[in-house]
């Protein structure tokens, strides 16, 4: 059985990127900046909904990063000066934590009201900040412990899941691309499952644990295959040869994979052969298989997303006909 789904964000069209400019000096009324996000999210999730994906995501057009909407939404946490976010041309404003988070107001619980009768029949599927990423990609001015923070963050997380399962989420997706650095110690991993644990927890969403621009060591994937999840997403097409080997020596445990196939970094066609051969793969172990983009699409033009949506519906359904596998796709579901 495969399914697919884009893995995060969209990037803003020059009509979006224009608007938010004007907004961002005070040259335009907040009810134009609203309406531009809507209609951006809007066409996005009918480009999700027309190439047959299981869950749409609202494209996060308006997401400065992965961080920065949650900071604003949480007391006693500021923003520093930007970094450039992994090896990306793209930065992020580093968040500060003054003292433990609390959240203010949710991020995602009225996105979900807002945009889930207009995603149907996908469901919608939210898009959180890690804990351990948030953790290590952030100063910590807190007074507390880096467990102590963590387990803090872990919390705020928690309760904006809570807040977005009940607004109707479909599919939590929680994003962790610190784990990709080779040195993310034994211990961290350890910290991560237990981090992971306080969310879950507090949800009965599906929750897909999300990791890209490469794959964790394998001592530390050992300890992630333990986490209260119940999908993990590994960033497959960026280095194939060292994912494989991973996904070979380990496998998901318990856990349903979801593979990161169509390059969201580079515009042209991904190599459909080479994405059968990976499926067939991973397939014959496992009866679920999600297929995805490798990272979100902050980095490339809008109309080579769009472009990178459509060739993952395309071949999803090339994968279904030539590995005979069932696909599920609700629009076809409905029909």
């Amino acid at each position: 059985m495969l399914w697919g789904s884009v893995l995060g964000g969209y990037p803003r069209s020059d009509y979006v990127r224009h608007e938010m400019r004007d907004a961002d000096r005070g040259d335009s009324a907040f009810l134009f900046h609203e309406v531009a996000i809507a209609l951006a999210s809007a066409s996005v999730i009918g480009a999700q909904v027309a190439s047959g994906m299981r869950y749409a995501t609202d494209g996060m057009v308006d997401f400065h990063d992965i961080f920065r909407p949650f900071v604003v939404s949480w007391r006693n946490v500021s923003i520093d000066g930007l970094i450039r976010y992994f090896d990306n041309n793209f930065f992020y404003r580093i968040p500060v934590f003054n003292g433990e988070p609390d959240p203010a107001r949710f991020v995602w619980a009225n996105r979900v009201k807002a945009f889930k009768s207009i995603s149907s029949p996908l469901g919608m599927k939210v898009v959180i900040p890690g804990p351990l990423s948030f953790l290590l990609m952030s100063k910590n001015e807190s007074g507390l412990k880096e467990r102590e923070l963590g387990y803090s963050i872990a919390k705020a997380i928690s309760l904006e899941a809570k807040a977005a399962e009940k607004a109707g989420a479909a599919v939590m997706q929680i994003d962790e691309p610190i784990l990709s650095e080779q040195e993310i110690d034994d211990d961290l991993g350890d910290l991560e499952v237990e981090l992971l644990s306080i969310i879950s927890s507090n949800i009965s969403l599906p929750t897909i644990l999300s990791i890209y621009f490469d794959v964790p060591r394998k001592e530390v994937y050992e300890k992630l295959i333990n986490a209260k999840v119940d999908y993990i997403s590994l960033d497959v097409a960026d280095s194939p040869r060292r994912a494989m080997e991973l996904i070979n020596a380990k496998g998901f445990g318990d856990k349903r994979p979801v593979l990161g196939l169509i390059d969201a970094r580079r515009i042209h066609d991904d190599n459909y052969d080479k994405i059968k051969d990976i499926v067939r793969s991973v397939a014959k172990d496992h009866e679920e298989v999600g297929i995805t983009t490798t990272t979100w699409f902050d980095t490339i033009p809008y109309g080579f997303a769009i472009r990178k949506t459509q060739l993952l519906g395309m071949y999803l359904e090339r994968l279904g006909s030539d590995l005979k596998l069932e696909v599920i796709n609700p629009i076809t579901e409905v029909r």
